[in-house]
């Protein structure tokens, strides 16, 4: 089966209520969230990233010094 066929069929089942609409929005929600993270950490300094992992550690009251 072709891409086009498979991305045809995805929408059908959608339009249809095969896939609930809420798992659409729950997925493209999750995607949007996960690439503005990954983008926030790709362009942070070394030092923003040091300090939020020591707050993370602090915070989970895992002792690091």
């Amino acid at each position: 089966m072709s891409k086009a066929k498979e991305a045809t069929n995805i929408f059908a089942d959608i339009e249809s209520g095969a896939i609930p609409l809420a798992s659409v929005y729950a997925v493209t929600a999750a995607v949007l969230i996960g690439t503005l993270i990954i983008s926030g950490v790709g362009f942070a300094g070394p030092e923003v990233m040091h300090n939020a992992a020591h707050d993370l550690r602090h915070g989970l009251a895992f002792p690091c010094h």
